[in-house]
């Protein structure tokens, strides 16, 4: 078994192969290293050592490796080959692995390889760079294993022995009628243990769950993640069948939607590119204006404390106790949001649940809020040495700010999802900022009652 220590002892082996250019060796332990490996070491080398390296690869290796690479590794490989070795390494991709390429290349160089293309495949390669990019069809495949309803195991076999070494899969193998129309699936399992005069039609699954092309990648993703398949069958509107999806490319989709959340959550433009792999200056323009937006807002702040000067002037203790209570808020309002959006994200609670939610982070801000106001009433009264009124003061409004946290923080990101924005916005900056104003405004309207209620 290779554990993480292997692999950096692997690592350091093939650079100092490498850096002697001992081609003979190297080539003998890149024989030895899982593709996968092999693609991350290629993706920390320069363009010509990644190339020497490339090179060097048996050919089912280097396609493989090409295929996992980030665009901007391809593009070292790329120009290091002629167009000749290009074309042909793009032929023996997987279909999808080569779409994918293609659609990181410039519109130029996709035009050229095409003029060099037979026209059935040219044909194919069009019609999938035409798809939406974050549609499901953007990630089909056609090399699945088609089988007619009219055929016998016999024949099945027969067909999945001619076409199965160019077929991403041939575990499920899907049945069709002569229209191309979906049918339902048959597995090799069930198609090696039947006798060969079999119908398939008496072996047929009728119930098979499908995607549609124009489906979001993130839906698809769920639906991989819901029923535990490895492959999944991409119809039409006229429910024919056009491709599949493997489990393997879904994967990163799961991880980019992911990390594109993570990243709006944290008040920054979405980055396509690794962060070890920006610049200074891309990272920065991603994050200005988010931080220009919340520089205005909280300026929202400022006019409140202004508004309520008079109250402020009366109780001056009232001002070392503003960081606590917005701090309270900000958490307890953040918190919030960040398990709405993510049950959500899961499908977990829907648009239509938002008055339960509400509810249910309201009961729960009361019981934080009570929490929290006990704690801060001894806290105010025994270490901040103020007198019981203001301390019964703060821990009224502690209860109020939490409670109302707790509220705003559940439904905001329900109203974004209502009005067609990403939920993720309203993560914990932008909740902090308007709970920071809110929570002002709840502790100086209590101030003014606590002050005519009795003189403080």
């Amino acid at each position: 078994m290779q554990n993480y220590d292997d692999y950096s002892k692997r690592v350091e082996e093939l650079n100092s192969l490498l850096e002697k250019r001992d081609g003979t060796n190297l080539s003998k332990l890149l024989r030895r290293t899982n593709p996968v490996d092999i693609e991350e070491f290629i993706s920390t080398l320069s363009a010509e050592d990644a190339l020497i390296v490339f090179r060097l690869l048996k050919k089912e290796d280097a396609i493989e490796v090409f295929a996992e690479l980030g665009p901007d590794d391809k593009d070292k490989i790329k120009k290091g080959l002629n167009d000749t070795e290009f074309h042909s390494l793009l032929d023996q991709l997987d279909f999808d692995d080569m779409i994918d390429t293609l659609e990181e290349m410039p519109a130029s160089v996709v035009q050229k390889i095409l003029r060099n293309t037979d026209t059935e495949k040219r044909k194919k390669v069009n019609q999938y760079l035409k798809f939406p990019e974050d549609s499901a069809a953007s990630l089909m495949t056609p090399e699945f294993v088609e089988l007619k309803i009219t055929m016998s195991v016999s024949e099945a076999l027969r067909t999945i022995k001619r076409i199965g070494n160019n077929k991403v899969t041939v575990y499920t193998c899907y049945v069709t009628d002569s229209t191309k129309k979906l049918l339902g699936y048959v597995s090799l399992r069930n198609l090696v243990t039947s006798d060969g005069d079999t119908s398939i039609s008496t072996l047929l699954y009728e119930d098979v769950i499908t995607v549609r092309t124009d489906d979001d990648q993130e839906d698809v993703a769920r639906t991989f993640q819901k029923y535990g398949f490895t492959v999944l069958p991409v119809v039409d509107k006229e429910d024919r069948l056009v491709g599949i999806i493997t489990v393997d490319d879904i994967m990163w989709i799961i991880e980019k939607e992911a990390t594109e959340d993570f990243q709006i959550m944290a008040a920054t433009t979405p980055e396509e590119e690794e962060y070890s792999k920006m610049s200074v200056w891309d990272l920065a323009k991603n994050r200005i204006p988010w931080l220009m937006f919340l520089m205005i807002s909280s300026a929202f702040t400022s006019t409140i404390l202004k508004s309520y000067e008079a109250v402020i002037q009366s109780i001056i203790a009232l001002n070392m106790f503003i960081p606590m209570l917005t701090d309270s808020g900000g958490n307890a309002g953040s918190q919030t949001s960040t398990l709405v959006i993510r049950a959500m994200a899961t499908k977990d609670i829907e648009l239509s649940d938002w008055a339960k939610v509400v509810w249910k982070e309201c009961r729960i801000g009361m019981v934080c809020g009570l929490f929290l106001s006990v704690v801060g009433f001894f806290k105010c009264y025994l270490f901040d040495k103020v007198g019981v009124e203001i301390a019964l003061m703060v821990s009224v409004t502690l209860f109020f700010i939490v409670v109302s946290a707790k509220v705003v923080g559940s439904l905001l990101p329900i109203i974004a999802k209502r009005l067609g924005a990403d939920p993720a916005i309203m993560a914990s900056p932008l909740i902090t900022t308007i709970v920071d104003s809110l929570g002002l405004i709840v502790y100086f309207n209590i101030a003014q009652m606590f002050m005519d209620v009795a003189p403080i």
